[in-house]
């Protein structure tokens, strides 16, 4: 069988980036499913890497994997790689695993496909294209076969397994101690993750203003458990943070439950929701192409709607 190896990101406590463990679950379909994760919290995340596929995980707690950007990382998994050879090697759609593959491919040699949705087999991977309209499957050539997965690209499943863990001692030179983290700053947030929440209800350019999100904040409070987003759109004009970005170059969300507000439904939005279970939208345009994936539209200005809505859950709640 293949053997299939996934770098896996975690915090300084040692909690594993949940992609992490949507890819394991998918690597142990395709082959012997092991893992790598290196920098502080490494061995305490093994344990949990071990639960979702990993039969063996190359673990390091070393500081200078937190401490430097990408380089360190990407020497250490070089080194890795030439020792055991892998065949395949799966990252996580992040910012610092899309650094580790890109400078790991130069290093290797390797072709790497970023973008991809399912794993096919150990040659074969699949993408979307045309704004998620049309599936390709595209083959996988060379050695070790490098491959960068969307988030909620598959359902992170426990496995009851446990895996060996093996410390990795790897040098690293001076020379790629360059990019140093010298502040770590974690935004305040209430409620659930966005891309966990089971209700995710997301603003548009039809809310007008940036102080018209309030509308939806007080929405998800009457819910409960429901998280806020927004299109491209609105987090280019600065009406609310990137981490509120859903969409091919934001988050991909897959709830129960997910309203658009005031959101017509271009391409580049619609790659990173149309996986919920539920869509709902309203837009005054009843020839926006929102309306085309939604289980239930509502046509009418949001503005006059959403107070009505946030009363009703109230109501209907209390």
């Amino acid at each position: 069988m293949a053997k299939v190896w996934v770098f896996a990101e975690t915090t300084p406590e040692g909690e594993v980036d949940p992609a992490a463990l949507e890819i394991l679950t998918k690597a142990r379909e395709i082959g012997d499913a092991e893992a790598v994760v290196l920098g502080p919290g490494a061995t305490k995340a093994a344990e949990k890497l071990g639960e979702f596929g990993a039969a063996t995980v190359y673990a390091s707690d070393d500081e200078v994997y937190g401490d430097y950007v990408a380089q360190p990382a990407t020497h250490a998994l070089h080194s890795l790689i030439e020792e055991h050879s892998p065949d395949l090697v799966l990252f996580a759609m992040a910012y610092d695993s899309r650094d580790v593959a890109g400078r790991l491919s130069a290093k290797l040699g390797s072709t790497l496909m970023s973008n991809a949705t399912d794993l096919i087999d150990e040659n074969t991977a699949r993408t979307a294209v045309f704004g998620g309209a049309t599936l390709v499957d595209v083959k996988l050539e060379g050695s070790p076969k490098l491959v960068i997965f969307r988030p909620k690209s598959f359902e992170a499943a426990p496995s009851g397994g446990s895996a060996d863990v093996v410390e990795v001692s790897v040098d690293i030179p001076d020379d790629l101690k360059k990019a140093k983290r010298v502040e770590r700053h974690i935004e305040e947030a209430t409620g659930p993750r966005l891309d966990q929440a089971p209700v995710v209800i997301s603003g548009g350019r039809g809310l007008q203003e940036p102080g018209n999100f309030e509308l939806l904040d007080q929405l998800a409070a009457a819910i409960g458990n429901a998280a806020v987003g927004g299109t491209r759109a609105v987090v280019d004009a600065g009406w609310v943070p990137y981490s509120y970005q859903i969409g091919q170059t934001g988050i991909t969300v897959k709830p129960s439950v997910y309203l658009a507000i005031g959101i017509s439904g271009a391409t580049q939005h619609i790659v990173g929701m149309k996986g919920a279970k539920k869509i709902i939208a309203i837009n005054k345009d009843e020839e926006a192409p929102i309306f085309q994936l939604a289980d239930l539209g509502i046509v009418g200005d949001a503005l006059k709607i959403l107070p009505q809505l946030i009363e009703e859950v109230k109501t209907r709640k209390g």
